[in-house]
Formats: C-alpha cells, structure tokens, sequence
C-alpha cells in the first residue's frame, strides 16, 4: 500500500510539473515580454519566499500536522526586531530576540500539541491569534509598517544582494531547500518525521519519542519562517504585519499540497513544495502581466486549493489511524 500510494504522489507531482510546463509555454507565446530575463527573475524571487514558508510548513505537514500561525509569527518577529533596531538595539542582539520570540511561540505550540494533545489545526489557529494580537498590543506599538531602519549593516543584503546575478532571496530560499532535503533524507529526526506521519502509534512503539519530535518539527518550522521574515522586510524595505490578516497562510498550505504533499502525513518531499510553488509563481505571474483582479487572482487560487484539498484525499486518503489522531 506505501508503495502504490508513493507512486501515485508522484503520478500528481509529475501532472502539476506538466501543467507548470504548459502554462509557462502559453503564457511565453501569448504575454509580451513573459521570457525576458528581468521577468523571469522577478517570477522566480517573487515566490521565493513562499518557498520557504512552504519547506516550514512541509517538516510540520509531512509528521501529520498543520501550522497556521507561521505568517503571525514572521511578522511579528521580525517587526519587533526592526522596532528594536530603530529604538537603538544593536543589530545582532535584536535579530537574536526576533529569532528567540519566533522559537519561543512555536515551542509553545508544538508543546500544546504534544503534551496538550490538542489537534494541531485548532492549537496553531489559537497560537496566530494570541501572536498577532499580543505583538500589536505591547510589541510593535503604534503602527502597521514597521520600516527598515538605515543602519542593518550587511543585513540588508539578505533581501537585496546579489550572487553571480542571481538576487540572494533565490539563493537563501535555493539553500533552504536543499537543506530541508538533506536534512528529511539523511538524518534520524527527518526520517523519524517520516516514520510519525505514515504511523503514528507504530513509531511510538518502535522507540522514537514522538512527543519529543512533535515539539522539535514546529521549532524548526519557526527558524525558517523567521528567516522567510527577515528576507521578506529587507526585500522590500517595511514589515507590514497587515500581512496577518491576508491570504498568505492559504496560498503556503496551497503550494505544499498542490506539489503531491500528504495532508495525513508521511507523503512528500521538497521537490513536491517547488514544484508546487513553481505553478503557483508562473500562474500568479501570468495574471499579473494580463492585469487580472486582486480579487479574480485569489478567487483562482481557492479553486486551486479546493482542488488541491480534494484530490489530496483521493490519493491519500485518510486511514482509521488519522482519524484517531484527530489532526487534519
């Protein structure tokens, strides 16, 4: 049965690769300007980010669980550290606390999920509450942007540096990939990620401490949305926690379980998260140049994502196990 299911996760990644394929060729032919090289990049660094949050979300996803509050807690990490840097905080010291918050609130809910036991849909969509509304309340005062403060130093080259051509958000979210890759495919905690997502119960009893690792996926899915964070304000100068309230966490569920990612857990890997976040980008590109609606775009986009959702319980469908969890 693992072995059928793998071969039809591939059979979705290969048809959305396909379909990524001949979207790009009709939007090369029928939009002027599609292929230029500056498109191209701007195509690829435009969803450089979401890749990121997506590798974030695919560690939780892939141990049978969700992580809504990724895009609460990059925001008000790292809009509290920028307020910090502006009110006279050295650089480095600042980032540490942006970094120690972002940790601090995922420890917090991986713990409510492990030891709590409670569902990790309900647990996290509680933890993006609690962040976003105790971060405006007595972190970041006073405003909704929170600028880029003049004196970040070499920081700042995270989001508009360049290497070999190449802007350095594609190469952090490029290095974040491969990291994720490696460390899913050659160490014990990735494969004991593995091993809680295709059976929990069996896992436990095979010595691997489950709760332990619970705990442990969703630090490591807080590392990466900090950094996610900090490429984003340097990108564009302002960390708007406004970005809460938008549909980014959507469009990050949308890009791991379009790709061929298990919503049950145990299915997946990065190739799945770029591919699916490679559609989304040459999609959202496409629209953008032909001027389409804010609101048509996302309105395509759920469709995507309902699409997506169904056939996730199609080839993967949920077992009596999963059920018991009571995660999504």
């Amino acid at each position: 049965m693992a072995v059928s299911r793998s071969k039809r996760s591939f059979s979705q990644e290969r048809i959305v690769f396909l379909i990524t394929i001949a979207l790009f060729a009709v939007f090369a032919v029928e939009l002027n300007n599609f292929l230029a090289p500056s498109n191209l990049l701007a195509l690829v660094r435009s969803v450089a980010v979401l890749g990121m949050l997506g590798m974030a979300m695919l560690v939780v996803v892939l141990g049978r669980g969700i992580d809504l509050a990724i895009v609460a807690n990059m925001a008000i990490s790292v809009g509290w550290a920028l307020q910090l840097i502006a009110g006279g905080m050295p650089v480095w010291l600042a980032l540490c606390v942006g970094l120690a918050f972002a940790l601090g609130m995922s420890l917090i809910g991986g713990i409510l999920i492990a030891y709590a036991e409670i569902p990790s849909l309900f647990a996290t969509l509680a933890m993006a509450t609690f962040i976003y509304g105790f971060g405006r309340a007595h972190l970041i005062t006073g405003t909704d942007v929170v600028y880029l403060p003049h004196d970040m130093g070499p920081v700042v080259q995270l989001g508009q540096g360049m290497v070999a051509g190449i802007p350095m958000p594609i190469v952090v979210a490029a290095a974040t990939a491969f990291a994720a890759y490696l460390f899913l495919k050659y160490t014990k905690p990735g494969r004991f990620i593995f091993a809680m997502g295709d059976n929990f119960h069996a896992a436990r009893i095979g010595g691997i401490g489950v709760r332990p690792m619970l705990v442990f996926q969703y630090v490591l899915s807080g590392s990466a949305t900090f950094l996610a964070g900090l490429i984003t304000a340097t990108s564009v100068g302002a960390m708007n926690t406004r970005i809460v309230n938008s549909n980014m966490i959507y469009d990050v569920i949308l890009v791991v379980v379009l790709g061929g990612v298990g919503l049950s857990g145990g299915r997946g890997g990065v190739r799945n998260v770029i591919v699916g976040t490679l559609l989304i980008g040459v999609l959202m590109n496409g629209m953008t140049i032909m001027d389409v609606q804010y609101t048509v775009q996302n309105v395509i986009k759920s469709l995507i994502l309902l699409f997506a959702i169904v056939s996730d319980s199609i080839i993967n469908p949920r077992d009596e196990q999963t059920g018991q969890q009571g995660d999504i």
